[in-house]
């Protein structure tokens, strides 16, 4: 009895306080809709409303990001809910292991993703207020978690650009300068990265930390706010094919049903909006797949606008679309949402019981076997996303990854076993499964991405469930002394470069081995490390900072009583090289990818570890080029002649110039390169012309996207050390190029279909005989290409070590 007065007690507080709380636009002192607000703005308006409403809101914040800024959620319910808020979670999440329901609908509505999408964030504002103000009713059964900015770095660096260049009164008039951002805009984040496709991979900062969050809940719906272009339609669910086949039906139908009811709203204003074009569900690292994939009911909701719309602009059909439109849009679609999980609370919950239930799939059990810090790199990630696993030892059958067909894994290895008789069953298949299922060659991003190729494991998948135990592949960390002659180790993995350049930045010389060579009874091939007592005389500190980096990489180092080898090179040897310290710079602004160059700026300083100079394309001529012993091309469309010339000129002179992706096409073009594109025209003079209506149909023929090759490797290269002599590669366009006349690295030969994803018919025949990753000499210098990007997304894993090569290991 005291508990219920209690809470009617607190109940009539919070409507008397709901009568004077401020709107968003009292607190903000601006009507809401004729200002972008700042990210600490939105910050203070739901601290304010947390003050307010202390028993239907909870603010939890959950990380910074790289620049600083807050990054918070508001879980928003009646009083009673949030009182128990910590216990519906729980009963919640044992829905996922034993089917009992908490008898709540959770809804998780993401805005602001991409920074300059920014009407996400102010009608995050509008609808929280309406919420906690007018719709409490539907708070009963119903957990509403607002995250009012995913990407605040990218979000004021769009609104503080945009108040830098807008007009007063604001402009219109699409040619205006307010409406053309400038080369980094606000839709990545610190690091260039696009949020929005980093759900599964977790490269960046916020993305860890917020994936953390989201696997304590894994709410029923989930809502990930966009803006498309100014003249297109506002778009929501249902989705688009392709979509994967574990897609559920109840999944699909109360998409359907949650648009019919956004419909309802939109026909009753005369709005505008489509379905089922365009935005697919098959990539698993989206904000609407990857909440597909754990259960959700995952959507993303599309507004006309992005970073050319401003405070309002003259679309293609003369209307002026304005900021207030568009929050009102968004606003509109939210509501419907959280009335629709309140009016399906039971529904929602039995079905993500039956989704967590047991899933049947062809194979119900993943084996990896290879490098030790390969494996632990994977099971960082697997950590992250709440998946479990387990490790086996002997022989086990199943269809190979390598060969393509049944075959044995090998018995001499510790095996990482990820199996689906666990909860994450669904997500587990998704991002495992040898060759994902297109029901639509017309997807929206690349369709491969399964991780024992991407982490460069050799795998077998097998259709019964593999028995496990906990025991990880253990790690013998070697202890240095001064007495020792030298260490010796490997150069396998991305943990092995991290180790090198923790030992060059602190000034501690090492050796590469250009040839295999045994000693104490152990072979090494090439590429691996060398460190001497002997060249190390000059660093007092020498053991303390070698002990330091063997423990925080789990290095193993064989030591070295002489130089004197049993077999192959002595330490003495012209094949035993000083690896040098380099000073790197990439070009940035101009034509230059921003993604590209983010995921260049981001794996230095926040995976390998090593400083880069950022030169700007504003500036790049008044450089002197001759202070850097490497300059990195990312992707870019045009080079000036003069600008070509001075690059040649510095090459020529011994630099090293790294050529990625189109910024290849360039060069291509200059004779003093001998890279050649491989020519697809057809022969024949006269071509049909095709129907309009399948043009797309059509072009899609000529281009890849995102489809895994297997490629084979030249191990004798030093781009190649510590590979094989197969690689599984990325391809994310129909580019092809001839192979060098030397110096070829990596490249495809007899083939033309990819292992798996999507290459269309006139992009495969390009592909048999074309180069991967190559160099050659210039002057005194070296060229090396990147035809595909080993750095892409960040996710890549197995790629970066051709990188690392590059910087370190070719001379």
């Amino acid at each position: 009895m005291r508990y219920k007065l209690l809470f009617f007690a607190l109940l009539f507080t919070v409507i008397c306080v709901a009568q004077n709380v401020k709107s968003p636009s009292e607190f903000l002192g601006y009507e809401l809709g004729t200002h972008f607000s700042r990210h600490h703005q939105v910050i203070a308006y739901y601290e304010y409303l947390a003050e307010q409403f202390p028993q239907m809101m909870k603010l939890k914040p959950y990380g910074t990001t790289y620049e600083g800024r807050e990054l918070l959620v508001a879980f928003v319910s009646s009083a009673e809910n949030i009182h128990n808020l910590e216990a519906i979670q729980k009963k919640h999440m044992q829905a996922i292991e034993n089917g009992t329901s908490p008898g709540k609908a959770i809804v998780w509505l993401s805005y602001n993703v991409h920074g300059n999408e920014s009407v996400s964030t102010e009608a995050s504002m509008q609808t929280i207020y309406e919420v906690l103000t007018v719709k409490k009713d539907w708070l009963a059964n119903t957990i509403v978690v607002f995250d009012p900015c995913i990407n605040p770095d990218g979000r004021d660096r769009y609104v503080n650009w945009y108040n830098s260049f807008k007009n007063t009164p604001n402009n219109v008039d699409i040619n205006s300068k307010e409406h053309h951002e400038g080369w980094l805009s606000g839709r990545p984040n610190h690091y260039m990265f696009d949020l929005n496709r980093d759900w599964a991979w977790v490269t960046q900062k916020e993305s860890k930390q917020r994936v953390k969050l989201y696997n304590e809940w894994l709410p029923h719906i989930h809502v990930d706010f966009h803006e498309q272009g100014i003249n297109n339609p506002y778009y929501f669910a249902p989705a688009a094919e392709p979509m994967h086949e574990v897609i559920t039906d109840w999944q699909k139908d109360f998409q359907t049903a949650i648009g019919k009811n956004h419909a309802k709203y939109f026909d009753k204003e005369g709005w505008l909006y489509f379905t089922k074009e365009v935005f697919d569900l098959l990539y698993p690292s989206y904000g609407d797949t990857y909440p597909i994939y754990n259960g959700s009911i995952g959507m993303t909701y599309e507004q006309g606008g992005s970073g050319r719309a401003g405070l309002g602009v003259i679309t293609a059909n003369k209307d002026t679309l304005t900021l207030k439109d568009r929050i009102s849009h968004h606003y509109t679609t939210g509501l419907s949402t959280i009335e629709m999980a309140a009016n399906n609370v039971k529904a929602l919950n039995d079905e993500f019981g039956k989704f967590y239930g047991h899933r049947d799939f062809e194979y119900n059990s993943y084996v990896l076997s290879g490098d030790k810090d390969k494996i632990g790199a994977l099971t960082r990630l697997l950590d992250v996303h709440s998946i479990k696993y387990g490790f086996t030892t002997g022989k086990l059958r199943g269809f190979n990854y390598k060969d393509q067909k049944n075959e044995d894994l090998s018995e001499n290895n510790t095996n990482l076993v990820v199996s689906t008789n666990q909860p994450k069953a669904t997500l587990v298949k998704v991002l495992f499964e040898p060759q994902t299922k297109l029901s639509d060659s017309l997807t929206y991003d690349i369709t491969a991405w399964s991780l024992p190729y991407a982490y460069g494991l050799d795998a077998i998948a097998t259709g019964n469930i593999v028995n496990t135990n906990t025991n990880a592949p253990a790690y013998t960390i070697t202890v240095v002394n001064n007495a020792t002659y030298g260490y010796v180790t490997d150069w396998n993995s991305m943990d092995d470069a991290r180790f090198l350049t923790a030992l060059l930045k602190n000034k501690i010389n090492v050796r590469v081995a250009e040839e295999p060579f045994e000693i104490n009874g152990k072979t090494f091939n090439r590429g691996s490390l060398i460190i001497l007592k002997g060249d190390n005389a000059h660093k007092k500190d020498y053991v303390s900072i070698l002990n330091d980096a063997v423990n925080k990489y789990h290095k193993e180092l064989t030591p070295a009583t002489s130089g004197f080898v049993d077999r192959g090179k002595d330490f003495g040897s012209d094949a035993v090289k000083m690896i040098k310290s380099p000073k790197i710079a990439a070009l940035s602004g101009g034509s230059v990818s921003t993604l590209n160059f983010g995921e260049v700026w981001h794996f230095f300083e926040q995976q390998l570890h090593y400083p880069v100079t950022v030169l700007d394309d504003a500036y790049f001529d008044r450089v002197d080029l001759a202070e850097y012993d490497i300059l990195i091309l990312p992707q870019l469309h045009n080079l000036e002649d003069h600008r070509l010339k001075s690059i040649k000129d510095w090459i020529r002179a011994g630099g090293k110039l790294i050529a990625m992706g189109n910024s290849i096409s360039v060069l291509e073009n200059d004779d003093d390169f001998s890279i050649v594109e491989k020519d697809g025209k057809k022969n024949d003079s006269i071509q049909k012309p095709e129907p309009y209506a399948i043009s797309t149909r059509e072009y899609i023929k000529k281009t890849i996207t995102g489809a895994i090759y297997k490629a084979k490797v030249d191990p004798t290269h030093p781009l190649a050390y510590g590979y094989d002599d197969i690689y599984y590669t990325l391809k994310l366009s129909g580019d092809a190029y001839e192979f060098l006349e030397s110096e070829n690295a990596v490249y495809i030969e007899d083939t033309q279909k990819p292992l798996a994803g999507f290459a269309g018919s006139e992009a495969q025949k390009l592909q048999n005989n074309s180069l991967v990753f190559g160099s050659e000499d210039m002057g005194r210098g070296k060229i090396v290409y990147m035809v595909d990007d080993p750095l892409f997304r960040g996710f890549w894993e197995n790629g970066k070590l051709f990188f690392v090569n590059a910087l370190f290991m070719l001379e």
